[in-house]
């Protein structure tokens, strides 16, 4: 079999033919986005001091260190599924589907056809014997194409598919960690929202004594009715923030069972929290550098600008010559008994080259707007960067001084309930009154509920600082992107 001359091009024909390409160029396109170097983000006077260790990383089960089973079970439920869960798994599918999709473009194709073409002809047209009669002809074909893609092209397209697709894969484990952090969230304001409906219960009990007193004190003519009034308000005032506990509580319990991706009553089945223990977290020794491989959100971010950068290469590959090699072999006959036999046979040898020459400036669009996508994900990547080391420090920040409140409120604390016993033990000697004790009890519970929301607050930070060390993300060695500055290098060429 001899090819056709199109396929044995002079090569003075060939040159002319490449030469064309100059016609569409892209000159003058480049990305302008630089990845910032974690190394230039100085950390180390706001983290001075703090405990540092080469491993200090959330474990993948960091909850079960507060100590409540139940929220162990509770965010195993989480991760079971929800629907956020859901959507984001739907994404890394199609994310893994769009790059399958490019790898098969890749790969030559192969067809099969079966046809039936029938015509009458007028006679009018065609003389006998065509005219005037129904004809038909029955086509079977085996058709054959295949892209050499010579500049890596769709190579390119395939491997910036592949990247979107660990980027997915990777936004699928960060929406583990944050639902897993929202539920330990969300569990710690249940908890909280006890402790404040049993303050405000002590708080009811102390108004309604006080009042008591005051009517026994009005009644011997020793108080006036507006100091009972006074204490009438103190009441009312209790019983609402009692109401108030009672409803956050049911609040809580409801947003547990949404975080769940159940029903309102799922939180009504829940025991009440434990008090949680906030964990104790060194920081890693090389914070900045370390952070870009255990924070899920920044490796996504390092995928995404990795597969914009092969989006300009695949680009930059449609202002160059193709050569696509395509074949068809098949049989056609008029007579059904015919087709299977050796005079129907036919065949084809189509090999093209194909260039563009003037496309009104569709492919110079197109590679800036790649270009502007691989300058969108670096800015992405670097605010993603220097937010995650904001975040870890500020977390760090506010955990130290939350440190330094909590003992001073504890001591506050201390002193408030010492003066309470000692104005219960004078009101039992008959030395003080009971409704100064009753005042200093006032006091006490007052710096009991401060204690408790700084309690509370420490753990809720203590949470954010496991998320915004990664929360437990393991990163996986086979699929680590590679670095910023090949990927810069290669937008740039």
């Amino acid at each position: 079999m001899t090819l056709p001359r199109i396929a044995r091009l002079p090569a003075g024909v060939l040159g002319a033919v490449l030469s064309l390409a100059g016609c569409v160029s892209s000159s003058g396109l480049l990305p302008n986005g630089q990845a910032t170097d974690p190394a230039s983000l100085k950390v180390g006077t706001t983290l001075d001091g703090a405990a540092l260790s080469p491993a200090a990383w959330p474990s993948q089960h960091w909850w079960t260190s507060l100590g409540d089973p139940q929220l162990d079970g509770l965010i195993d439920e989480a991760l079971r599924g929800t629907p956020d869960l859901d959507i984001a798994s739907a994404r890394a599918r199609q994310a893994v589907a769009a790059a399958q999709a490019q790898d098969a473009d890749r790969l030559p194709s192969v067809k099969g056809t079966a046809s039936y073409a029938g015509i009458r002809a007028p006679e009018s047209v065609l003389p006998a014997p065509m005219g005037g009669r129904y004809s038909a002809i029955k086509y079977l074909s085996l058709g054959f194409s295949y892209d050499l893609d010579i500049w890596g092209g769709k190579r390119a397209a395939w491997e910036a598919a592949l990247g979107q697709a660990n980027a997915a894969e990777i936004d699928r484990q960060a929406a583990s960690i944050s639902l897993s952090t929202n539920v330990a969230r969300a569990y710690s304001n249940l908890a909280h929202a006890f402790v404040v409906r049993d303050l405000a219960r002590d708080e009811l009990e102390r108004s309604q004594h006080l009042y008591q007193l005051s009517q026994k004190r009005m009644d011997a003519g020793l108080d006036s009715k507006v100091q009972l009034q006074q204490t009438q308000t103190q009441v009312a005032s209790a019983k609402q923030q009692l109401a108030a506990a009672e409803q956050e509580i049911a609040s809580d319990r409801i947003a547990l069972a949404v975080l769940l991706g159940q029903g309102p009553d799922r939180g009504q089945s829940l025991q009440r929290p434990q008090v949680l223990k906030p964990g104790a977290l060194s920081l890693p020794s090389n914070l900045p550098a370390e952070l870009l491989g255990r924070r899920p959100d920044i490796v996504a971010a390092r995928w995404r600008v990795e597969a914009s950068a092969k989006d300009i290469q695949s680009a930059r590959t449609e202002f160059y010559p193709n050569l696509n090699l395509g074949a068809m072999v098949g049989l056609a006959a008029m007579h059904t008994e015919d087709v299977l036999k050796a005079p129907s046979r036919f065949f084809q040898i189509a090999p093209a080259i194909s260039l563009p020459i003037f496309d009104g400036g569709r492919l110079r669009a197109n590679l800036a707007g790649k270009d502007a996508d691989y300058d969108l994900a670096v800015a992405q990547y670097n605010k993603t960067l220097v937010n995650a080391l904001g975040e870890v420090s500020d977390d760090l920040g506010r955990l130290r001084s939350l440190e330094q409140q909590i003992d001073d409120q504890r001591e506050a604390r201390d002193i408030a309930r010492s003066n309470f016993d000692l104005a219960m033990r004078r009101y039992g000697e008959g030395v003080g009154n009971y409704l100064d004790a009753l005042s200093v009890q006032q006091q006490l519970l007052v710096a009991e509920r401060q204690l408790a929301n700084l309690d509370a607050e420490r753990i809720d930070l203590s949470v954010q600082l496991v998320q915004a060390l990664g929360g437990g993300y393991q990163p996986d060695t086979t699929t680590t992107p590679a670095p910023l500055a090949q990927a810069n290098a290669a937008a740039a060429h």
